[in-house]
């Protein structure tokens, strides 16, 4: 007699939505004093100036306390140049964000976002030497997209299939941020996104795929 599929735990659902709140409630603080309905609207500039990623920190900059040069490795990830830019982060973190989390498990995933986080700055800190605030999520996204990626590299190998849809995630991926690049004057921090999308694809060549969805293939 067949049996129901067992339900899927709640807990990875759980660490996407509290990521996307975290992010959220920092920008909605940040917003309702940039109008005035809260605190003051220096409050953004004095949250930029002590917690964004700046790579001056790295080499002559004096830091405004001692763990700043530290901190913002992490720091910068859950800051946000506005709405339109928490949005688009908040909306690719929830697309792909549960699925790597299922077959992860929440601490990998976790440790996935932070890693790759920190990946993202320190690959920014070693490419730029632009003196203006670096900040946003998408460092620890892209790095989730190399742990999606690899996967996906990793289970063809398995099974001996072409690398056709690999090389063009690979090419939608620079595509996007160099028409982004272009758009932006400049200013879209690429560096991050190598640098968080090399620390996933790390991360998952050392966990390995997490599951072969099926036995045999077409």
């Amino acid at each position: 007699m067949p049996t129901s599929a067992p339900t899927q735990p709640r807990e990875p659902q759980a660490a996407v939505v509290l990521l996307i709140i975290v992010n959220c409630a920092v920008e909605a603080v940040l917003q309702l004093a940039d109008y005035r309905l809260i605190g003051s609207p220096y409050w953004r500039s004095w949250t930029y100036d002590n917690f964004a990623f700046y790579a001056p920190l790295l080499r002559d900059w004096q830091p405004n306390y001692p763990l700043q040069p530290v901190a913002m490795f992490v720091t910068y990830a859950f800051l946000h140049a506005g709405w339109l830019h928490l949005l688009v982060n908040m909306l690719a973190l929830s697309s792909f964000g549960t699925e790597i989390a299922r077959q992860a498990g929440t601490q990998k995933f976790l440790a996935a976002y932070l890693l790759t986080a920190i990946g993202g700055a320190a690959c920014y800190g070693a490419l730029s030497d632009s003196p203006t605030p670096m900040v946003g999520a998408s460092g620890a996204l892209f790095g989730l997209l190399g742990v999606w990626i690899c996967w996906g590299y990793l289970e063809r190998r398995h099974y001996g299939e072409g690398m056709r849809e690999i090389w063009r995630a690979l090419f939608i991926l620079v595509a996007y941020n160099v028409v982004f690049y272009v758009l932006l004057h400049g200013q879209l921090a690429w560096e991050t996104h190598l640098g968080g999308f090399l620390t996933g694809w790390a991360l998952a060549m050392f966990w390995g795929r997490p599951i072969y969805r099926r036995k045999s293939r077409a």
